[in-house]
């Protein structure tokens, strides 16, 4: 009897500690669930302050140095409106405040105000390395055409650029860039090219700026971004059927001026040697390649923004004849109060070709010089639906190509959904799928005919794109 009754008081005394201990551990895991509130709480408000803190101090290095006040007169004046920035462009002069006469146009700007604050022994440049890789996978009678995206590197993943960029201050009034870029161009042939290198005269009269050597000219949109700061996976369609698969690169001069008005508007032209070998190819500045384009910006506040652009290229093809291409374009960016990045953004652009072209008469089996017109045009779109946390590192994209062939005739048009993973901004992942229907195919497009076919094209696209280093900010 006195051993069950131990028995038994060695088992309630075993229970009794397990309520107790079921209530401590639910405790806790209320502790910890409301830590992990007040942490991320914390972090809201820190990404908000240091948001803050960033856009302050672009507005105070971009803001010129203020001149020193004359003898006499009062300590306390307004201050002068920032500058406009591609961002939120400003007010003009001309909008308010004393008028501007024309001595005042033609005096020199103030030197770049960043350059008087490097230290001594500093470099005055900085330098960053850009990666971009891509793999295609399609099918196998495409691939035997080289007719896919990438031509010649179907179902390859392939370093598509790699770019080492060296860009600074030379001094108070200039700044220049140098871009070196090594890519696989054929299957296993990797190649290194100079991609850019150009001069920018900061502080010329007039509200003018000027830029030479060998740049990416800004036609339309998209032709200025490289390919790892596209908004997509691939160039458009258009660009690649009217500009090449490098699109419109070229060596000369191109100047930009903002004029005094009370909105944002700015006016580019540019004379280069007309290199392309796609849409131009004279490649002499006695028949130069003449570039234009104008664009505005509307800051719409709560509402978001929005750019309006046009664009022009006029110059000869090798055959000596006319060739010229006009864009429009138009962009539009949500960004909620407070959003570390843009809710929404939608854009499109459309060009047209008007060139001259020698085509060979089916009847006299001779050469005449005909006026062929062309056009194509894309738009797009993305979502980045979530504000803080994991989920907002994810955006999801489409974009609609549909393109004539600038020469030849025929039609393409092609969708891309695409998926985007990044981890930081210097660091992202994209999936994407496109399917390209080409009405007529495929020799004349350059195309290789060994048994295959790129009439119709499914491909699979998976781009990795990191940054090591200094990048310069990214236009609006």
């Amino acid at each position: 009897m006195r051993a069950l009754i131990a028995i038994g008081l060695i088992v309630v005394g075993a229970a009794l500690p397990g309520p107790a201990a079921a209530q401590e551990t639910e405790a806790i895991r209320r502790e910890l669930e409301e830590m992990r509130r007040q942490f991320e709480t914390m972090k809201e408000g820190y990404e908000r302050s240091i948001n803050q803190l960033s856009e302050r101090l672009k507005t105070l290095e971009s803001r010129p140095p203020e001149p020193a006040a004359p003898a006499g007169a009062p300590a306390a004046a307004a201050p002068a409106p920032p500058p406009p920035t591609v961002a939120q462009p400003a007010p003009s002069p001309a909008s308010s405040g004393p008028a501007i006469n024309a001595g005042d146009l033609a005096r020199p700007r103030q030197p770049f105000a960043l350059y008087e604050r490097r230290g001594a022994g500093q470099l005055l440049f900085d330098m960053g390395v850009a990666g971009d890789f891509v793999g295609n996978l399609t099918q196998r009678n495409v691939e035997k055409n080289a007719g896919g995206t990438f031509s010649g590197l179907e179902n390859r993943f392939f370093p598509r650029e790699i770019e080492l960029s060296l860009f600074g201050q030379i001094d108070p009034y200039a700044r220049a860039e140098v871009r070196l870029e090594a890519g696989e161009e054929s299957r296993g042939d990797v190649s290194v090219r100079l991609a850019e290198a150009y001069l920018e005269l900061l502080t010329l009269p007039f509200g003018t700026g000027a830029r030479m050597g060998q740049m990416r000219n800004r036609f339309g949109l998209t032709n200025a971004t490289h390919e790892h700061d596209l908004p997509f996976i691939d160039r458009p369609n258009v660009y690649t059927q009217f500009f090449g698969e490098d699109g419109l690169v070229e060596k000369g001069v191109e100047a930009t001026w903002v004029p005094p008005l009370p909105f944002f508007v700015e006016v580019l032209g540019g004379v280069f040697d007309g290199d392309n070998d796609v849409a131009f190819g004279r490649g002499s500045l006695q028949f130069p390649l003449v570039t234009g384009r104008v664009r505005t910006f509307f800051d719409l506040d709560e509402w978001g923004a929005f750019q309006l652009g046009a664009s022009i290229a006029n110059g000869q093809t090798p055959d000596q004849l006319n060739s010229q291409i006009i864009g429009a374009d138009a962009k539009y960016k949500y960004r909620p109060d407070g959003w570390p990045h843009p809710l929404v953004t939608v854009a499109g652009e459309y060009l047209y070709s008007i060139r001259q072209a020698l085509v060979t008469d089916a009847l006299t089996a001779t050469q005449q010089k005909r006026t062929l017109e062309r056009d194509g045009w894309y738009v797009y779109g993305e979502l980045q639906p979530f504000r803080f946390g994991a989920w907002s590192r994810w955006a999801l994209g489409f974009r609609y190509d549909r393109t004539q062939y600038p020469v030849n005739p025929g039609t393409e048009w092609a969708v891309q959904p695409y998926l985007s993973f990044m981890p930081s901004e210097f660091l992202r992942f994209r999936l994407g799928y496109k399917h390209t229907d080409r009405s007529t195919c495929c020799s004349y497009l350059g195309f290789q005919d060994h048994g295959g076919s790129a009439k119709q094209v499914d491909e699979w696209l998976l781009q990795a794109t990191f940054i090591l280093g200094a990048h310069p900010a990214h236009p609006f």
